[in-house]
Parts: structure tokens; sequence; C-alpha cells
């Protein structure tokens, strides 16, 4: 009887990894989206960048500018300084870094300049150990779910764009479970199974009154 056995899979997509990446925690797919993630958030036509263009009221998502309103208005809005501030975009990246310098027992890493700089720097330093977290981090699909929704509140704010619409299915063993289309893969939080991005698509859509 043959010994039944789990190829090797993405931990991020969960698709089968190639010959050549057999040894690797992500397929090249994968890595390459977030790179590009990454790349978004950088430079002075960044993501974070444009973020300071919507701060003040009116000036992107939070809606129209208030004209006549009997109390003042807040000075700039919440959700793009949250991203901006400190424990925002840049303080999530540089805690990457410093988790990744400690497995590579490499030094602790400098922080130079204004959180602009720090943001370009934090994310030139990701990119560089991107390969190594590859093959090596067994978090980095942790790693590529927080940059792609760093990425994507970043562009919330920036074009106003509403978040993805949830779907829920049902999991084989009837848990429900509830994704957006761009998600590439995730876990039952129930019975532990591993579903790809093509397996959440087939499974039985939930009944509406259950994903309320």
């Amino acid at each position: 009887m043959l010994e039944d056995v789990t190829a090797p899979a993405c931990t991020v997509c969960h698709r089968g990894l190639y010959a050549d990446e057999l040894t690797h925690q992500a397929c090249r797919p994968c890595i390459e989206r977030i790179d590009r993630d990454l790349q978004a958030l950088a430079g002075d036509k960044g993501l974070y960048a444009r973020l300071g263009g919507r701060l003040m009221p009116g000036s992107g998502s939070g809606g129209p500018a208030v004209s006549g309103s009997r109390t003042a208005p807040l000075p700039l809005r919440l959700e793009p300084l949250s991203l901006m501030a400190r424990g925002g975009v840049v303080t999530i990246l540089q805690t990457w870094i410093v988790d990744w310098h400690e497995l590579l027992d490499y030094r602790h890493p400098r922080w130079e300049g204004g959180l602009q700089q720090q943001c370009d720097q934090a994310v030139s330093r990701l990119r560089v150990l991107l390969p190594w977290a590859a093959e090596n981090h067994t978090a980095v699909d942790e790693f590529a779910r927080e940059i792609g929704q760093l990425k994507r509140q970043c562009e919330a704010q920036v074009t106003g764009e509403r978040p993805p619409r949830r779907v829920y299915v049902i999991c084989p063993c009837q848990q429900r479970i509830g994704f957006t289309l761009d998600t590439l893969g995730l876990r039952c939080p129930n019975c532990q199974q591993q579903h790809g991005h093509s397996d959440l698509l087939d499974l039985p859509l939930a009944e509406r009154s259950s994903a309320a």
C-alpha cells in the first residue's frame, strides 16, 4: 500500500510548489505579489506618501467637506493619520525587519530620517530579505497577508474605493468561512484544513441568514 504523502504547498496560496521551490515556504508568484505590494507603499509617489493628501476632512473617502456645520469638523481625518503615524505602516514594516534580523542574528536595524524616509528604508530592506523569507520564514504567509492588508488600507484612503465584499462559504466540517475574492487561501479555524483560492470558490455558499 502506497503511503499517502502530502505534496509540498505554498503557505500563502496553498498551491503545489514547483520542483525548484520544494524547499520554500512560498511560491514564486506569491513572492512577486508581496514585492509589488511593498513597492506600492514606498517612494514620493507611493501610497504612504499620498496619504498626506487625504488628511483634511473631505479630501478622501471620508465624505464631502462639511459646510455650515454647527460643530467644527475634526482638524484631520483619523483613518489616514493612523496609517501615517507611529504604530501604523512604518511601525509594522519595521517590526518585521526586527523579527527577520533576530532570526538571521543580524544587528538591530537603525531608523534614520523622518517617517517617509523610514518607510522607504524599511521597504528596501524587506525586499532585499524577501527571497530568504520565502525559503526560510515559517510566518511568511502572515507577512504576505499583513503587507497586502496595509496596501489595501492605504489604497482605500487614497482612492476612496470600498473594501472587497466578503463571501461566506461552508467548509466540509460545516464551519462557516468568510473571505474576499482577492484572498489567496486560508485555514479553517475549526478543522484546520487549508483551502486555496480555487478550493474556496468551489465550496458551497452559506445561506444569507447564516452570513449575517
